[in-house]
């Protein structure tokens, strides 16, 4: 049974390589789905697969690469989208 979770990170969040840190590591977990910035600051990423791996990429977005500063992660059930790849969104 696979699992999606929309997940929504405030903080110091942009301008850290955010979005490229968590490609590199959806690929590695081999999840699909996508991750951009949002006009109010925040970073959303929405990510789809194994339960597992879904679950570690969580963790992984509340700590963030280097210089980054969680202050918030929001997580959310979504509904299982079948995404073929993970993809950086530009607004």
């Amino acid at each position: 049974m696979k699992k999606a979770i929309r997940i929504y990170i405030n903080g110091t969040v942009q301008g850290v390589f955010f979005r490229a840190f968590i490609k590199e590591n959806a690929e590695r977990h081999n999840v699909k789905g996508f991750s951009r910035n949002l006009e109010d600051g925040r970073i959303e990423v929405f990510v789809e697969g194994e339960p597992d791996n879904v679950n570690k990429m969580i963790e992984l977005c509340k700590k963030g690469p280097k210089h980054a500063q969680i202050r918030n992660v929001e997580v959310k059930p979504e509904k299982f989208q079948d995404f073929k790849t993970f993809k950086i969104l530009h607004i």
